[in-house]
């Protein structure tokens, strides 16, 4: 897993030049940092379908609405950014009963961010009194503009420039 700073400097060009998409998975803080411990994503209980729309060099942003998955406290937080490092599609064996698929990604060091500073600035959420609804889902599309806005606020604000 690469967690230096190689690329973060190009991040804006590189995200924008090339053919790709921007995504939010919605997951539990502590699940978040699993996968940015490990390298891979993991969405949606498991399921394969949510990783196979997204492609090598897409963007994955982290939406956390709370700590842990079921009891956990509130957090409504973006908590994690990182590409898509490859095409492949896996799936691992975490007990005899539950063999979730993953993807490779590769995380970029960052600071979480509280959805509520950035409500009035998203497209998604703008003016719209049920922003949350969009989440309900685990996994969906955003537009590069909100992207920017995001990873904006979650690198420059950790000390780091896109």
């Amino acid at each position: 897993m690469n967690m230096g700073n190689e690329g973060v400097g190009t991040m804006a060009t590189d995200a924008l030049s090339e053919p790709c998409r921007y995504w939010i998975g919605v997951v539990s803080a502590t699940h978040v940092k699993r996968g940015v411990a490990g390298g891979f994503a993991q969405l949606c209980h498991g399921k394969s379908a949510p990783l196979r729309r997204m492609r090598q060099n897409d963007w994955l942003i982290y939406y956390s609405p709370r700590t842990e998955m079921a009891q956990g406290e509130a957090l409504q937080a973006f908590t994690a950014i990182g590409q898509v490092a490859d095409d492949s599609v896996y799936e691992f064996q975490m007990s005899e009963s539950f063999v979730p698929f993953r993807r490779n990604i590769h995380y970029r060091p960052s600071r979480e961010v509280k959805i509520a500073d950035l409500l009035d600035q998203l497209s998604f959420t703008r003016g719209n009194r049920n922003w949350g609804y969009s989440f309900r889902f685990g996994h969906f599309e955003i537009g590069g503009e909100d992207f920017q806005i995001i990873a904006r606020a979650m690198l420059e604000d950790a000390g780091l420039s896109i």
